[in-house]
């Protein structure tokens, strides 16, 4: 080839390189602006005015994974119903506050509320099955309400049965329980990389029952710790 022709090819790919990267970060801009207005007016409508919503990363970087901070003389309630409002929004992939301290008063909090939901209800299933009985997906739908405040942090999901049976097919079957509960979290808007399932079989009835009460049939939540999580770069969706 000649040499000319070479360099005005690796000249123009690397203009339409700087050209696409120049169209992405102003798509990008724009998509995350449209996020932050909507996350302005989340956090005005519960409330939380002295919480700021920062959209980049400490590179400089735009991200969906806004972080909050400020409001300290807010009430735990509403920081928590700001959260929860921002991180419903269609985008956002997720919400973290700036200090462990206030991340951590925020998931003892869904911690809480979540044991809360779950004090009269249980989160049941076909026998012998791992599919959701109808009325523990609705149930579910407000665990995960109760944990979006959350998502900076780590939730297991645990799952336990009686002691009736093969121990070994009990653990087995607990762990896919605990496996299509993550699922079903994940479907509601809780992010994947924040959910570990676990399944314990028998091993840990509740404390003060017959091993072989069916009441040990039953899923777990914890809110382990606050996680720090770092903001990645805007992944701007594509059209479709």
């Amino acid at each position: 080839m000649n040499p000319r022709r070479a360099s005005l090819i690796v000249a123009g790919a690397a203009l339409c390189l700087v050209m696409s990267f120049a169209v992405m970060r102003a798509r990008g801009g724009v998509f995350v602006g449209e996020l932050k207005a909507q996350a302005l007016a989340v956090r005005d409508a519960e409330g939380g005015r002295d919480i700021a919503i920062n959209f980049r990363d400490r590179y400089g970087w735009l991200t969906r994974h806004p972080v909050l901070s400020g409001g300290k003389d807010l009430d735990a309630e509403t920081r928590k119903r700001v959260a929860a409002g921002i991180v419903a929004i269609p985008g956002i992939s997720g919400v973290s506050w700036a200090r462990d301290s206030e991340g951590q008063a925020v998931s003892a909090h869904c911690q809480d509320d979540v044991e809360r939901i779950l004090e009269t209800r249980t989160i049941r299933f076909g026998e012998a099955s791992t599919r959701l009985e109808p009325s523990s997906e609705r149930l579910l739908g407000e665990v995960a309400r109760s944990l979006r405040p959350c998502v900076s942090s780590v939730i297991a999901v645990t799952g336990h049965t009686d002691a009736s049976g093969n121990q070994k097919v009990n653990v087995a079957l607990s762990q896919a329980r605990a496996e299509a509960v993550r699922s079903a979290l994940i479907a509601r808007g809780i992010p994947a990389t924040n959910l570990r399932a676990a399944g314990l079989g028998s091993a840990r009835p509740v404390e003060g029952l017959d091993p072989m009460d069916p009441a040990n049939r039953r899923i777990e939540f914890s809110v382990l710790y606050t996680a720090p999580v770092k903001p990645t770069p805007i992944d701007t969706p594509g059209p479709g």
